[in-house]
């Protein structure tokens, strides 16, 4: 296992995203944050120049994971194997033709597919694993500055998709970008009723989320997740000045009144995962985001009652993550990746952290 840590220079004010500003780091080292330490089962290797975001594990029908990321600098997918890590490859490369990118950010694998998302493309692109041939996209009439997806089944061949759309009115002085006013926040999140035949895709705008209050707006959305099985939405708010949390929204689009971990991120509300058993138990995943050793809070899924908190050994300064909950060769019992740095992804054996915070197994509560 590489344990390549970089320091990261930061962004430079015109290529700053919405969440970055000039401020100091966050670091979870003398943050006095409880938590247990969960050590990497192994570190893809490190490319800085690629400026890593997100992570998805596509699972072929030979049972070889392919853990793919999006690499905002570069305009492509880092591929790598799943299990150990190691370089498979990338995927496409800068541009606006099908199979191009333009600054991916969002990605989501189910079934045969991966939609990513790109944010100067304004679209959200499909593509068909192994191959990674491009079948179509879909948003591009709509989506002003998109970044984070979630999606499910929701007929064979057919899904509902929510993308998040962090259009801002404009940069102050200091590049920084200006937040619209409540009133114009209400497109937060764009739905998307999705259907993808042999070779094409069909797409229609199926509405918009966003609520407008002062309590339930999404002022800078990234990463969202659903479960449609408790009626529940989260999404992160990454504002620090109005106090980051995850914001918990019905499927359909309303905010409950709730937030998950107000005044526990003392950082920044980043990736969301959910691990769920059949009766309904289990755990949410969200990331603090510090720069030095990222913290993942796991919460119960049915109460959001906070269970605990992990870090990792190196990894850092984490946005995607992906938590697969099937069985691979190397992970039996699933696994959870986090992007380290923007250079690569950290994988975490699920045994560990399951073992780490006491976790009862699906069947067990």
């Amino acid at each position: 296992m590489s344990l390549l840590v970089a320091c990261a220079s930061g962004p430079v004010a015109g290529d700053r995203e919405p969440d970055q500003t000039t401020d100091a780091d966050v670091l979870l080292a003398g943050a006095g944050v409880p938590h247990v330490v969960v050590a990497e089962a192994f570190l893809t290797p490190m490319t800085p120049a690629d400026n890593v975001d997100s992570p998805a594990l596509s699972v072929g029908a030979d049972g070889r994971p392919l853990l793919l990321a999006t690499a905002k600098a570069s305009g492509r997918l880092m591929k790598y194997d799943g299990d150990t890590g190691a370089t498979a490859g990338v995927v496409g490369r800068e541009g606006k033709a099908a199979g191009e990118f333009d600054r991916p950010n969002g990605i989501f694998a189910i079934d045969d597919l991966v939609f990513v998302v790109e944010r100067d493309n304004r679209r959200v692109q499909v593509l068909r694993a192994p191959a990674m041939a491009a079948l179509g996209s879909f948003g591009q009439a709509e989506l002003q500055q998109p970044y984070g997806i979630w999606l499910h089944r929701t007929a064979p061949g057919r899904y509902e998709v929510l993308v998040s759309d962090a259009y801002m009115s404009g940069k102050d002085a200091a590049g920084n970008d200006i937040v619209p006013p409540l009133a114009e926040l209400d497109r937060r999140l764009r739905r998307y009723a999705v259907e993808v035949g042999k070779d094409a895709v069909q797409a229609r705008l199926a509405g918009n989320v966003g609520d407008t209050g002062a309590a339930g707006a999404i002022r800078i959305p990234e990463s969202v997740w659903g479960d449609p099985a408790h009626d529940r939405l989260l999404v992160a708010e990454e504002d620090a000045s109005i106090g980051t949390a995850v914001r918990v929204y019905d499927i359909a689009g309303s905010y409950l009144g709730r937030d998950v971990g107000r005044g526990v991120f003392k950082a920044q509300a980043e990736g969301i995962a959910l691990w769920q058993c059949d009766d309904g138990s289990g755990y949410w995943i969200t990331t603090d985001q510090f720069k030095d050793r990222s913290l993942f809070h796991v919460w119960d899924r049915r109460s959001l009652a906070h269970v605990g908190a992990f870090a990792g050994r190196v990894v850092g300064n984490t946005d995607g993550v992906w938590l697969h909950q099937g069985p691979t060769p190397r992970f039996p019992q699933g696994v959870f990746y986090a992007v380290h740095d923007d250079m690569g992804v950290g994988a975490f054996d699920w045994r560990d952290i399951a073992a780490a915070l006491k976790l009862p197994a699906c069947g067990e509560h």
